[in-house]
C-alpha cells in the first residue's frame, strides 16, 4: 500500500494563504511543493492546482477547487494537535480562533489538562489538546 495523506479542498482560492498561515503558526512545518494553474488551464491562473505541506511532519495535500461545490469543510473531520505546554496551547488556540469560531472553548473537560476546538477562518476544524501528565 502507498501513503495516506489528508486532502483539503479550498473553494475561495485561499489554499496558499491557509498553508502559509498554518506553517507560520506550527513549528517544524513547511510548504513542500506547489503546482499552480497556468494560462488556459481549468482553474484561475496562479491559484493552487495541487500543493503539499507538512505540519510537524504530517503531510497534507490541498487544492483551490475551480468548481464551487455545495459542500465544504465540516468539524466531523478535524486536525488534532497535542501541545507540549500551556503557552503553546494558548498561542495556537488564540491564533486559529482569530476570524473563526469556538466549537469548544479552552477548558478542562476531564480527559486532558486543557482542550479547545475551533473552526479557523478558512473553515478547517482544529482540536488543540494539552494532555494530562
Amino acid at each position: 500500500m502507498g501513503k495516506v495523506t489528508p486532502f483539503l479542498m479550498f473553494q475561495d482560492s485561499n489554499a496558499e494563504e491557509a498553508m502559509n498561515y498554518y506553517t507560520s503558526l506550527i513549528e517544524d512545518s513547511a510548504i513542500l511543493n506547489i503546482t499552480r494553474y497556468g494560462p488556459g488551464e481549468n482553474g484561475e491562473e496562479g491559484t493552487v492546482m495541487q500543493a503539499l505541506f507538512s505540519l510537524k511532519g504530517q503531510e497534507f495535500m490541498c487544492i483551490d477547487s475551480p468548481p464551487i461545490h455545495k459542500f465544504t469543510f465540516t468539524p466531523s473531520f478535524s486536525i488534532f494537535i497535542t501541545c507540549d505546554s500551556e503557552k503553546e496551547l494558548h498561542y495556537l488556540y488564540d491564533n486559529l480562533l482569530t476570524g473563526g469560531e469556538a466549537l469548544m472553548p479552552l477548558d478542562h473537560y476531564g480527559f486532558s489538562k486543557k482542550f479547545g476546538w475551533v473552526n479557523d477562518k478558512f473553515g478547517i476544524s482544529w482540536q488543540i489538546n494539552l494532555p494530562n501528565d
